[in-house]
């Protein structure tokens, strides 16, 4: 039985593409693998038949997904590294890396930071998200970097929970976006669901969340890009990524906002979560954490400022 039925409609742009990566760059909360195991199981059609993930996608093919109906896994403790910048009795702060997806999901079981952090910190996670997503506040995206914050039990998720929702958190991320900013600014508008492709974010004044995204210029970069410092008021999925692209610069290798061609060899968007600043839960005293600079964007950087 299929837990949900998602529907396309190819474009002339998408045409040529392999079912399989079509639907990556669609659905990109599930692995590449997971989709094309559904492909194989038939639960892919292309205009309403059977299709192989080699197949190449035409203009206006319609293409359906039943996503099947998922039961819940154990999620099992794994002995992976955590670059682990504080820890207490209350919270545990973590420099997430690239291709790290922060807790379990569809393709994504193992590996994850939820899996790290059950095998560090034991039984010592809070419950408020359930078993799928233990300790888990907030999180960041797959291709993004650096610091997030998990909670060793119910009341300090709850604390952290709260200034999340009032925005008191500070959340400063570093970014390279395509094109010169000629000045700091702020950009507001509500993200989302995108009205078509529903995997998507989009500024969505009708059925949107309000969203604010603050830049301050650190540097430009040959006139072609401009180095910043994102903070966020707001915290929407993709928030920064959307706004970004709205004002019409999007972030450098953001294949989903920005285009779908990069002249350089990176895996998902320059963007990092460089500092993270909270009341603590406990001691009620602020507390910020800074996490540096991954070695592929500071030679980015480098090679982008000669």
């Amino acid at each position: 039985m299929a837990e949900e039925k998602i529907e396309f409609t190819a474009s002339a742009e998408e045409e040529g593409s392999r079912l399989d990566a079509f639907l990556s760059r669609k659905l990109s909360e599930y692995s590449r693998s997971f989709l094309q195991k559904n492909i194989k199981n038939g639960c892919v059609q292309v205009n309403d038949k059977p299709s192989k993930a080699s197949y190449k996608v035409g203009n206006g093919d319609h293409i359906t997904f039943e996503v099947p109906a998922l039961t819940e896994p154990q999620i099992e403790p794994e002995n992976i590294p955590l670059d682990i910048l504080y820890e207490d009795d209350d919270v545990i702060v973590i420099n997430k890396p690239k291709q790290m997806v922060v807790h379990p999901a569809p393709g994504h079981y193992t590996g994850t930071i939820v899996n790290g952090l059950m095998y560090h910190c034991k039984d010592s996670l809070s419950g408020i998200n359930g078993v799928m997503r233990p300790g888990i506040v907030h999180r960041i995206d797959q291709d993004t970097t650096g610091v997030i914050v998990a909670c060793k039990n119910d009341q300090a998720h709850q604390c952290i929970a709260q200034q999340l929702k009032e925005h008191s958190i500070t959340r400063k991320y570093h970014a390279i976006v395509l094109g010169h900013l000629e000045e700091d600014g702020t950009v507001e508008g509500k993200i989302g669901r995108h009205p078509i492709d529903r995997k998507k974010m989009a500024l969505n004044e009708k059925n949107g969340k309000e969203a604010v995204t603050h830049y301050h210029i650190l540097d430009h970069l040959n006139n072609k890009y401009t180095y910043v410092e994102c903070q966020l008021e707001t915290g929407r999925t993709h928030q920064i990524r959307v706004h970004m692209a709205s004002i019409g610069h999007p972030i450098l290798g953001d294949q989903v906002y920005g285009p779908q061609k990069c002249p350089y060899h990176l895996t998902g968007q320059t963007l990092h979560a460089r500092t993270l600043g909270f009341i603590h839960p406990r001691t009620k005293e602020y507390m910020e954490f800074e996490a540096p600079l991954p070695e592929y964007f500071q030679k980015l950087l480098k090679n982008l400022q000669v």
